[in-house]
């Protein structure tokens, strides 16, 4: 036996150059190591910025304090993990804490937002006429029992009315142009509209009133108002929804056009409804961004504080502007009403974001009871309509067949034309014809 194959027959020696099994780590989940770990680090980092901010070092801020100390923290926590781990998994727990992080902070200035803004609001909001009343009679100096905002209420519904009747159906169009029909002025078109997208809002004011109400004319209107917030969102639209488009599969509008459906049908009826759900979030952001437009709507629909339900004659005022002016005043119940302002801007939000789930219903592959049951008709109607045509019945051979054979389905055979029944051969003409004998 050569040294190799000593070496090789000898048994392994636990603890001497032995490879530790192979187990499978835990992704998901808290562990006792992790939470301990997490515990420590936590502590570490507490205890680091204390000592550098109060004792060692002349550092002072509340900022400073909280980045130190949190610096720390991850330096400390990925120590103590790779005491366990490999770097793979260091680099995996960082990050999850970074990331939560940044999810715990997004979501503590939205509360923060919204809980402080219906909070200076609670003043104004129990108040019947904040809704139904507008400021006409109603000055700074009146109690929250005088005036409303119904005026700025219907304002804002009434401009991105105007603004999605312009939007909507340009946007998609837009959107589909750009995904359906490469080529260079495509890609112009794509670049104009990432550079609207970052267009300051005061341009789009600008713009509006210089053509619309200084070159042809025309008095300050929510009309105005609304052409300019469009100007504003119509980029959003686009871009939002030429992103949602390329995310439907290729596989599926390949099909539809191998099964003879022109361009325009398969987009109809394939590409639109596949991303409904993706399409209606565009449609929501730029709503989201032109119903809190301030600027455009001063420019071009001025301000009132009387009630106007006609979009043509005479300025209106939007719950934004409304904000606007009702905080510039020193007088509590003023800011009060313009918080109030915001916390009705903001459920108009949320209510608009709801319809538009509605419309847009469920993402693609997914379907609601009522959208199951429709698909599980028209699935047994179309059933029906294949059993009626493969249904028995005479078809283009037989009746061949029955020209040629003189009635019959089968050549050579002596068919009764009168009862149309089959006769039989007689019993002495053998396959090929009569014999000899027969002849005589």
């Amino acid at each position: 036996m050569t040294v190799v194959e000593e070496t090789l027959a000898a048994p392994a020696v636990p603890g001497a150059g032995a490879e530790p099994p192979d187990v499978p780590r835990r992704i998901g989940g808290p562990t006792r190591s992790g939470v301990l770990s997490l515990a420590g680090a936590a502590a570490s980092g507490l205890c680091t910025a204390v000592l550098l901010f109060g004792e060692l070092a002349p550092f002072s801020g509340a900022l400073g304090f909280t980045v130190t100390a949190y610096l720390v923290f991850l330096l400390v926590h990925a120590v103590l993990t790779g005491l366990e781990e490999d770097g793979q998994a260091v680099r995996d727990r960082v990050m999850t804490v970074v990331l939560w992080t940044a999810a715990t902070l997004l979501f503590t200035a939205l509360a923060l937002v919204v809980g402080f803004t219906a909070w200076r609001g609670r003043e104004a909001l129990p108040h019947g006429n904040f809704f139904t009343q507008d400021m006409q009679a109603a000055g700074p100096l009146d109690p929250l029992t005088h005036g409303g905002i119904a005026h700025a209420m219907l304002g804002t519904l009434i401009m991105i009315t105007i603004a999605l009747v312009i939007t909507v159906p340009l946007g998609l169009a837009c959107a589909v142009y750009l995904n359906q029909i490469p080529g260079r002025f495509s890609r112009f078109v794509r670049t104009v509209v990432e550079a609207m997208t970052a267009l300051p809002s005061i341009v789009a004011g600008l713009m509006v009133y210089a053509t619309w109400i200084l070159g042809l004319g025309m008095q300050k209107s929510g009309l105005a108002a609304g052409f300019a917030i469009s100007v504003m969102m119509l980029p959003i639209v686009i871009r939002a929804a030429d992103v949602v488009l390329r995310l439907v599969p290729g596989t599926l509008t390949e099909a539809a056009e191998a099964l003879g459906a022109p361009r325009r049908r398969t987009v109809w009826h394939v590409v639109l409804p596949t991303a409904r759900s993706g399409l209606a979030t565009a449609v929501i952001l730029g709503t989201a961004r032109g119903i809190g437009e301030t600027s455009p709507v001063l420019l071009t629909a001025g301000f009132t504080a009387s009630l106007n339900a006609d979009p043509t004659d005479g300025p209106m005022v939007s719950l934004p502007l409304a904000v606007f002016n009702f905080v510039k005043s020193p007088q509590p119940a003023m800011i009060a009403r313009g918080f109030g302002s915001a916390a009705v801007l903001m459920a108009l939000v949320l209510v608009l974001f709801a319809i538009a789930r509605v419309i847009g219903g469920r993402g693609a592959g997914h379907q609601s009871r009522r959208q199951a049951r429709r698909a599980a008709r028209a699935s047994r109607r179309d059933a029906e309509r294949f059993a009626d045509l493969h249904a028995p019945g005479l078809t283009l051979f037989e009746a061949v067949g029955r020209d040629d054979t003189g009635g019959t389905g089968h050549p050579g055979g002596a068919g009764n034309r009168a009862t149309g029944h089959d006769e039989p051969a007689p019993a002495n003409e053998s396959e090929h014809g009569p014999t000899d004998g027969d002849r005589h």
